[in-house]
Formats: structure tokens, C-alpha cells, sequence
């Protein structure tokens, strides 16, 4: 729509001047923006159900070996960190590191889902705006030959010139605004990484604190 506005066209005029590479620039465009969009909801969700003080509290209890009273109050909240910690300690006496690593990649699993996708149209809306141009270009070598003359043959040169630029901007700018929803997503999965590291960190000092206390 920005784009074509700038070139004083219509979208449907500018989809048709940019010739049978349009429809998958238009796909991959569809696909990016489907994605990007359940992928923020995602994210505005799991920031809803963020209760940090719940995590402190489960960590709290588990450091005044209350174990049972921390699995239960972290049943009761939505947030990731706190599943991942009720995971760990109703395991945790078979393999408290291995309890806790399975549910954390569970859950940064759900906060990849759609990344790569959202990767591959980044990549492939400018490679399709490039074959595009290359189509353009072809098309007005062809009229160029067809014609023998280039005033007879300018309205199919300038055809195939406007195909190849149409293109190639359209393919540069869905990359371009693909990347900000990419970015954002990777940030939020490297904070939601950072949160689970120290949520280990955590647990891990206070189960080591404890079991030094009792071989005392």
C-alpha cells in the first residue's frame, strides 16, 4: 500500500505491472504477515501471564525446604518460568537437572515457533523481487529485438523496466518490514532465555545451599 501510493498507483495496478512474480512476492508477503502477527500475540499473552513475584516466592519456599508449598503455588500461575520450576521439583528426585532442562526446552520451543518461517520470507522476498528484475529485464531484451526499433517498441521496453523495478521493491520491502517483527521475536526469546538461565541459577544455589546445611 506505501509503496504504491508512492508511485502514484493503485495496489492492484501495481501488482499487475510487476508481471507473474507478484504472486509469490504476494505469498510470501501473506505468509510473513500471518506469522508475524500470531507470533506477537503470542508474545503480548506470555508477557500478560508474567508473574515474576510468584517465581520469587516458589524459590523462597523451596529454600525454607517447604518443596510441596512451592509445587503448589506454581500449579496455580500461567507463567512459563514457574511451570518450568514445578516441573523440576516434582522430579527432582530422579534428576532435578535433567527435570529442569526438559521442560525449559519445552517451553523455548514455544517461543521458536515461527522464527524460521519468518527467516525464510526475509530471505526469499528480495531473491524473488531479483528474479523479477532479471524477468524485466528479459522482456524488454526481447521487445528490443522484436521491435528493431526502440521508439516503436517503447511501451513494451518501459513495460519491462517498470516489471523488473516493481519487483524488486516490492521484494525489498517486505524484507525490510519483516525484519522488524524478526528482531523483536529474537529479543524476546533471548530475554525469555535469560529468564530461565537465572531461574536455574536460582534453584540451583538454593538446592546446593540446602544440601550443605543438611550434611552438617
Amino acid at each position: 500500500m506505501p509503496l504504491a501510493f508512492l508511485m502514484n498507483q493503485t495496489p492492484m495496478e501495481l501488482f499487475k505491472h510487476g508481471g507473474p512474480i507478484m504472486w509469490p512476492i504476494l505469498l510470501v508477503s501473506f505468509l510473513m504477515i500471518t506469522v508475524a502477527i500470531e507470533r506477537v500475540i503470542f508474545i503480548i499473552r506470555e508477557n500478560a501471564r508474567r508473574q515474576p513475584e510468584v517465581v520469587e516466592k516458589i524459590l523462597e519456599r523451596v529454600e525454607a525446604n517447604d518443596v510441596p508449598g512451592a509445587v503448589e503455588l506454581g500449579k496455580k500461575s500461567n507463567d512459563f518460568v514457574a511451570r518450568i520450576l514445578v516441573y523440576a521439583l516434582t522430579h527432582k528426585e530422579h534428576s532435578l537437572g535433567n527435570a529442569f532442562t526438559r521442560a525449559a526446552n519445552q517451553e523455548m520451543q514455544r517461543f521458536s515457533q515461527g522464527l524460521p518461517t519468518l527467516d525464510t520470507c526475509i530471505t526469499a522476498a528480495p531473491l524473488l523481487g531479483l528474479l523479477g528484475t532479471v524477468t524485466g529485464m528479459m522482456a524488454t531484451f526481447g521487445a528490443l529485438g522484436t521491435s528493431g526499433d526502440v521508439a516503436s517498441g517503447a511501451s513494451a521496453i518501459m513495460g519491462g523496466i517498470g516489471e523488473a523495478l516493481i519487483a524488486t521493491a516490492c521484494g525489498l520491502a517486505i524484507a525490510i518490514m519483516g525484519l522488524l517483527p524478526f528482531n523483536y521475536l529474537n529479543a524476546r526469546q533471548e530475554e525469555a532465555r535469560h529468564e530461565v538461565e537465572d531461574a536455574s541459577n536460582s534453584l540451583e544455589i538454593i538446592i546446593n545451599k540446602s544440601e550443605s546445611a543438611n550434611a552438617r
